[in-house]
């Protein structure tokens, strides 16, 4: 009880960082009414965690697949009927709202079935060759069909997302090991084949992966050079501030995205490297808060989606802070509960409803 009390109240000083922070880069936002929304998507997902009780989480796994067929059907449409934005058709326009992004959502749908399948397969009394494989197939086949759907979109980080959820359960399954060092050759192979196809066959390298992709790769060499706009601002601008930072509606360098991907740059002009090294403290306060009520869950299919969820929020939050300051390629991944999105923090609201029932599943 006392690690749920605790997960709640480090969720509210998410949002107070994120609604201070997204007004302090007000001056370069083109949607005037980014804080009003954060605060509304706040109070939906506060909402959300509130609402989902046992009963209600026990019917929401028990319908997984019919959320994940949904999910992935939205998928499809919104290659078909959504709106284009920077590039990518990921999103439905709600009138007066905003976006909303199922590659979000489908997070949610896979945690969900691949959680209820690896406890199932946990729960059998003898495993061997055949089952390992029959499993690995099943939610192999479950990963890449979001998967493929979503890099159409393209949305190469949600893409990592779903599959830092893969290999999340995988480890939590009772497969053999040696199972792992079999799909690491394998990946090893496909990644070397596609090397090859860049190296020395680039048109059809282009017709197997189609035209974006290089648009991904120039990211990739980007961040290897140390060049793009993007990416030098963030590191003039955080580079630039003190101990305590500039200070609230004083960030002077202009990046791109500065209230989404680009949010930690912001924070940290703001507040400096003690904030910076505040907000680290507190992200990695709440994992750990996540990470104990999987450990008072032990072999059930909310211990899988703790784990899994944490794992993701990890991924998301190394890779984000460290894409602002050159350590790692540019991916469009945010930062949880910091950054502005309502797809984004929604659906990791209702992943956190998940974790703190009061009721152990």
């Amino acid at each position: 009880m006392k690690d749920r009390k605790k997960i709640f109240f480090l969720l509210f000083l998410f949002f107070i960082i994120s609604i201070v922070t997204i007004y302090s880069t007000t001056s370069y936002l083109d949607d005037r009414y980014m804080l009003l929304k954060q605060v509304i998507f706040y109070i939906l997902g506060f909402i959300i965690i509130f609402l989902v009780n046992e009963k209600r989480k026990e019917k929401i796994i028990k319908y997984s697949f019919f959320i994940y067929i949904f999910l992935n059907i939205l998928l499809l449409l919104v290659l078909l009927i959504g709106k284009e934005i920077n590039g990518a058709k990921a999103w439905f326009i709600i009138p007066k709202i905003g976006a909303f992004q199922p590659s979000e959502f489908m997070k949610i749908g896979l945690i969900l079935i691949l959680a209820k399948e690896i406890y199932k397969y946990n729960q059998r009394e003898k495993t061997n060759f055949k089952t390992d494989l029959l499993l690995i197939i099943k939610i192999t086949i479950l990963t890449i069909i979001p998967s493929i759907l979503t890099f159409l979109e393209p949305d190469t980080g949600a893409v990592i997302m779903y599959l830092v959820i893969y290999v999340t359960m995988l480890f939590l399954s009772d497969i053999d090991r040696k199972w792992f060092y079999i799909m690491g050759i394998i990946i090893a192979v496909i990644l070397l084949f596609f090397i090859g196809l860049y190296l020395f066959q680039q048109e059809l390298f282009i017709k197997v992966l189609g035209s974006d992709i290089l648009y991904r790769l120039d990211r990739i060499f980007d961040w290897l050079n140390g060049k793009g706009m993007q990416l030098e601002n963030s590191m003039i601008s955080i580079g630039s501030t003190k101990l305590w930072g500039n200070g609230i509606k004083k960030i002077l360098v202009y990046y791109p995205y500065p209230a989404t991907d680009f949010i930690f740059a912001s924070y940290a002009t703001t507040f400096g490297l003690v904030g910076a090294l505040i907000l680290i403290g507190l992200i990695v306060s709440f994992d750990m808060k996540l990470l104990k009520l999987a450990n008072t869950k032990k072999s059930s299919i909310t211990s899988y989606m703790i784990i899994s969820t944490t794992t993701l929020l990890l991924y998301q939050q190394i890779q984000n802070i460290s894409m602002t300051i050159g350590l790692l390629p540019i991916t469009g991944i945010t930062l949880p509960f910091i950054s502005y999105g309502g797809s984004s923090l929604i659906s990791n609201m209702i992943l956190i409803s998940f974790s703190t029932t009061k009721k152990m599943h």
